[in-house]
């Protein structure tokens, strides 16, 4: 039977498109309209000059959107919200803190304006970096929650109580949803009542997993009453509808929603359940007519929902179990592979991974995943993007959308399930318009599904890499001392 079109709302049906190829369509930062000159001297200072694609076209959308300054949007409208559909590494996160600082800048009393919720610790803490560096000598305060410090210490770098009552310590909060949640319910004085900008970033994670409920209590929080202390009453939201004379008589602080993500669902069921207001899409995911040779266009596959980053290669490896190891040893010792980004599917198999490397000797490596304490997956990634260590073995949560400098390679030692994951894993490289190569190490019985998976989503430059079994053969001796090495160790 033939497809059922899903019924696309027209925002989804016809985004305004932005360009894919980072390296042609950059915008020197002076050529965007409305940026504050305080910004662009600092965009300077970190040695920015110009825009990405995404950046040019987001930042002056979220800017005009609050041109009448934050309590009121354009011609006393509410704003729309925006959606960012975007390949890894094309700039995301910029293109939220610039226009975010920008409008907060006259703010005068310390609030909770614009908080930006995160799918994990080190994603939250990169996204708070970049804040801290623009929010530099403007008064502005960053908090980030996300239980890296105690739960007592972080409520004092949220609020603080005074006779009067309690004051906010943080102008913008970045947070992981599980830690948001226990503040809005337990640290008094903690309000959303003034919030202006919800960022939701990696969106389709947040929208995926249990944070649906983080989100709604975000909401919630945000259209709450505040009755204690009477002079609030001033600010009164109401959930956004009609503009009646009744309504408008209070300046309302809207509620914006910013959401970003690589792989952003285009399932409108799970957009509704953002409940998002006249939402504008931005995405640089979209298929290119292609001209035949008879001068007629044919729509290139239209379901092409992902794109990749332009400088990425992309490679798989038919392979059996028990060579899946020595491909690895082969492509580090004898292809000399460097700055190598590794994924397997879990913690264990990362574990084991790395134990075997590093009883094999000669590879410098280290693993990446939730076992270690942040302070030790900061190190190792420092170490990483010095060179010092060579090969990083990590799951999926670990990786996702964090920014490591100069990975040159992404393994996939385990194929991944899912088209997503594959989407965020070699995402990893190629970023910002380098240049980047991703193997996949596929078992024979998983080639159909895997190229069929890859195929579904538009994927078609994906070249096939045999490797053969006498490349292999001089590494078969030392892999079993490795082995045994191993065994006696694991006892």
């Amino acid at each position: 039977p033939p497809q059922v079109q899903p019924f696309l709302p027209q925002w989804l049906a016809q985004p305004k498109l932005v360009q894919k190829c980072i390296k042609d369509n950059l915008v020197p930062i002076r050529e965007v309209p409305g940026i504050h000159p305080r910004l662009l001297k600092k965009l300077q200072m970190n040695g920015i000059e110009s825009f990405f694609p995404v950046q040019a076209e987001v930042i002056p959308a979220i800017l005009q959107s609050a041109s009448n300054g934050y309590l009121m949007g354009q011609g006393g409208y509410r704003p729309k919200d925006i959606c960012v559909s975007a390949p890894t590494g094309s700039g995301k996160t910029l293109s939220f803190v610039i226009p975010i600082v920008q409008v907060l800048l006259d703010r005068v009393v310390c609030q909770v304006r614009a908080l930006v919720v995160l799918p994990t610790k080190e994603l939250a803490q990169q996204v708070s970096k970049v804040f801290n560096i623009y929010t530099d000598g403007t008064g502005l305060k960053v908090v980030l929650i996300t239980g890296q410090k105690s739960f007592a210490k972080e409520q004092e770098m949220l609020v603080q109580k005074k006779v009067t009552g309690y004051c906010s310590l943080a102008d913008i909060v970045v947070a992981t949803p599980g830690r948001l949640t226990d503040h809005i319910s337990q640290t008094p004085g903690f309000r959303l009542t003034q919030l202006r900008f919800l960022i939701i970033d990696e969106a389709d994670r947040m929208i995926d997993d249990m944070h649906q409920n983080c989100l709604n209590q975000i909401v919630k929080a945000a259209f709450q009453v505040e009755n204690d202390s009477g002079s609030n009453m001033l600010f009164q939201r109401t959930k956004p509808g009609p503009i009646t004379a009744a309504s408008s008589c209070y300046p309302q602080i809207p509620l914006q929603k910013l959401l970003f993500s690589a792989t952003l669902t285009q399932d409108p069921e799970k957009l509704q359940q953002l409940d998002l207001f006249q939402p504008r899409l931005f995405t640089s995911v979209y298929s290119e007519k292609k001209t035949l040779g008879d001068g007629t266009e044919t729509e290139q596959d239209s379901t092409k929902k992902y794109t990749l980053p332009e400088g990425l290669s992309q490679c798989y490896v038919p392979c059996d179990l028990n060579s899946k190891p020595l491909l690895l040893l082969h492509f580090m010792l004898t292809m000399k592979f460097t700055r190598v980004l590794c994924f397997t599917n879990s913690r264990e198999a990362s574990h084991r991974l790395f134990l075997l490397v590093q009883a094999f000797a000669g590879v410098t490596v280290a693993e990446f995943s939730s076992r270690l304490s942040p302070n030790e997956r900061q190190r190792t990634m420092k170490e990483f993007e010095q060179g010092k260590i060579q090969l990083l073995i990590s799951t999926d949560a670990t990786a996702r959308g964090i920014d490591i400098k100069g990975v040159n390679y992404v393994i996939n030692y385990d194929a991944p399930q899912f088209i997503r994951t594959y989407i965020h894993r070699v995402g990893r490289t190629a970023r910002a318009g380098k240049a980047g190569v991703a193997f996949s190490l596929v078992l024979r019985i998983q080639e159909r599904r895997f190229l069929r998976m890859l195929k579904d989503a538009g994927i078609r430059d994906v070249k096939k890499h045999p490797v053969k079994g006498n490349s292999l053969k001089p590494l078969v001796q030392q892999y079993e001392e490795a082995l045994c090495k191993l065994e006696k160790t694991v006892k």
